[in-house]
């Protein structure tokens, strides 16, 4: 017995000399192979992102981001993998990060899904309908955004168990046949008469374990100025706006003039626009809140930050996706 004992102990110890002794001798491989790995993970990782829209902590649709393992899907690959994270207790549910909720009832099944000329038809089982009056119509405004996020859809059909949705299932709203963005989402009404009421989408932001994402609110005006004006007027109102939604940009911020030629928007500001006047930067939070809410507003795909006539930035939507 004490002679196994021995004998495993002595091999155990030359295993152990000879590995430490190939490390000591083949460091930098080692350390490559790290690094790479490392990066591999990284790029696969910032690949694979792909936008949703999800209820966050204080009950809005929040704009966040969910891994789709495979981002090279096609439409309807890539459609159905967004929903089946948006089902509460289904299958890809874990892909949602912290801080952020499923919306879809328990027990939903998709039933199949279509695409046609820039129109998914989406069919739901009718477990759907078990949705609460609170979040029906967040719902909708959840899978609209959502879908519409991937390139080439323009708006969709929901159907449930073979019957085109027309209404909401428990207040019985009326909803449109084909559903796209100007359903509005995380709806305002700032209406005095019913003159001039036009809606205007802006992006507010909100924070969670000190991570901001970005949140869209459709706000009902009066209001006969171009759409962009509203959006700048609005982020420069006021840092906060409610319940934590946040605007980082400067209130001083004026639009002197802006331009839209062939799907580019080019927005000239005064220099309170910048964060940093000697390096001529702008806010990475300010950026996006004005790309956001301009690209849900106007059918653009790129957007041009000057000051001083001078490009200082520039979003385009594959970057914002």
């Amino acid at each position: 017995m004490l002679k196994r004992i021995s004998i495993r102990k002595i091999i155990l110890s030359s295993f152990t000399l000879l590995v430490l002794s190939l490390i000591y001798l083949l460091p930098n491989n080692t350390k490559d192979l790290q690094v790479e790995q490392t990066e591999q993970y990284t790029n696969l990782n910032t690949e694979n992102m792909h936008e949703i829209y999800l209820l966050d902590s204080n009950n809005y649709i929040a704009r966040t981001t969910v891994s789709l393992v495979d981002n090279n899907k096609t439409i309807i690959e890539k459609a159905k993998a967004l929903l089946e994270s948006m089902i509460i207790g289904g299958k890809k549910e874990n892909l949602i990060p912290n801080g952020f909720k499923a919306i879809i009832p328990v027990d939903t099944k998709i039933l199949s899904v279509k695409f046609d000329d820039g129109i998914l038809k989406v069919d739901f089982s009718k477990e759907i309908l078990e949705i609460n009056q609170e979040y029906e119509e967040k719902m909708i405004e959840s899978i609209c955004y959502t879908l519409t996020s991937i390139k080439d859809i323009k708006g969709i059909l929901i159907y449930v168990e073979g019957n085109m949705l027309t209404e909401l299932p428990k207040s019985k709203k009326f909803l449109p046949s084909i559903i796209d963005r100007s359903f509005g989402v995380n709806k305002v009404y700032n209406i005095t008469n019913i003159d001039d009421i036009i809606p205007v989408t802006v992006y507010y932001i909100n924070e969670y374990n000190d991570n901001y994402y970005y949140v869209p609110v459709t706000k009902y005006v009066n209001n006969t100025n171009d759409k962009v004006k509203i959006i700048i007027q609005e982020l420069s109102s006021m840092p906060t706006y409610q319940n934590n939604l946040m605007s980082f940009l400067n209130s001083n911020t004026k639009l002197l003039e802006y331009e839209i030629k062939d799907k580019q928007m080019r927005l000239e500001f005064n220099n309170y626009l910048i964060d940093n006047i000697d390096e001529m930067n702008i806010l990475e939070e300010v950026k996006y809140t004005i790309s956001f809410s301009i690209m849900d507003n106007y059918d653009v795909n790129e957007i041009i930050f000057s000051v001083d006539n001078k490009e200082i930035s520039k979003t385009v939507s594959k970057n914002l996706e």
